[in-house]
Formats: structure tokens, C-alpha cells, sequence
């Protein structure tokens, strides 16, 4: 489901169990204690020690809202205000990656109930259905099984290891011909 608002191009997914919307400015405080979190932050750079890193990543985000591209989401239970992580596109041209990667991050408190599998399924299918993007990916830690097993669960296969940020990286990918292959377009 899709919802547009008058203040620009922003969206609000619904699944079963979360609501995926846009980030607001006064989502910082929430977040900045997340990406303080090292099991948060694990097989990324690092946590976020100064709270300005949080307000940058937030502006990004919503910088790529107004500007009617393919953007993150903050990942809400439904019937609740708190963000408990976040679910969406990330763009790498940087370093020479010019897929649009699905990138997640859940407070570890909701692990393990399939909430971040449900969250990365309904961006695929955003991605897919309204953005037809023709291919997307996950970059993934080869040790980060959790992830790993989410991306699997998302229909996207192992392509190939890279370096990334100076790390071993898989990069799991999906083509829009496999997404409707699969019968996920519906």
C-alpha cells in the first residue's frame, strides 16, 4: 500500500504486523540511542558515538524523500509510536555499486520474529511494483547469518563475494523477472 502525503513524495508501507514510513526529524532521539547499540551497529562500521552522525543519516533519508527517490524507512509496530529500526533502499555509487541495495536494521529487543523479514519483503515489493526497479540488492557480512537468512527469505540468491568498506561482503541480488517469476508481484 501506498500513500502519498502534500508535503512531498513520502510513503507509508503496511504489513501485518509494522508500519514502514517516512523519518521525521523527531525521530533522532529514538535513533541515536539505536545506532548507539553495538548489537544494533554489528558488521557495520560501528556505532554512532555523537549524535550528529544520527541527525546526518536522518537528513540524508529525508533528503532523498524530497527528492522522489527510493529511500529508507523508519520500521514501527503497528498501534505504536516508537521506531525499533529501519528498512529500505541505500545507494552505494561511491564505491562503483550502482545497484539499489535493500539495507535493515532492527532493535535487537525484536529479533528473531520474523519482523525485519516481513519489513525487507514489503520494500522488495515496493521497489518492484511501484519504483520497477530491475534488480536489487543486500550487501551482507559473510558471518551475518541473521541477515543472510533474511535476504534468502526475500527470494535473493548469492551473486558474488566483494570488499566493501574494507570488509568480506556477499552481495545477494534479485532481478524484477524473478520477483514476478516468483509470483511475489501480487
Amino acid at each position: 500500500m501506498r500513500e502519498s502525503s502534500s508535503l512531498g513524495p513520502m510513503t507509508t508501507l503496511k504489513t501485518e504486523r509494522l508500519n514502514l514510513r517516512s523519518f521525521r526529524k523527531d525521530d533522532v532521539d529514538r535513533m541515536a540511542q539505536l545506532f548507539a547499540n553495538s548489537d544494533f551497529m554489528r558488521f557495520s562500521l560501528g556505532v554512532f558515538t555523537q549524535r550528529k552522525q544520527t541527525v546526518a543519516f536522518i537528513e540524508k533519508v529525508m533528503g532523498w524523500d524530497r527528492a522522489g527517490i527510493p529511500s529508507q524507512f523508519a520500521v514501527v509496530l503497528r498501534g505504536e509510536e516508537a521506531v525499533i529500526g529501519y528498512c529500505g533502499f541505500f545507494y552505494h555509487p561511491e564505491h562503483a555499486i550502482e545497484d539499489i541495495e535493500i539495507g535493515y536494521r532492527l532493535n535487537p529487543d525484536y529479533w528473531n520474529r520474523g519482523l525485519i523479514t516481513e519489513a525487507a519483503r514489503a520494500v522488495r515489493d515496493h521497489g518492484f511494483r511501484d519504483w520497477k526497479l530491475s534488480r536489487v540488492i543486500s550487501l551482507i557480512h559473510p558471518e551475518n547469518i541473521p541477515s543472510r537468512r533474511v535476504a534468502e527469505k526475500n527470494g535473493m540468491r548469492i551473486e558474488k563475494e566483494i570488499t566493501f568498506r574494507g570488509f568480506p561482503t556477499l552481495v545477494f541480488a534479485m532481478t524484477r523477472e524473478e520477483w514476478l517469476a516468483q509470483g511475489d508481484a501480487g
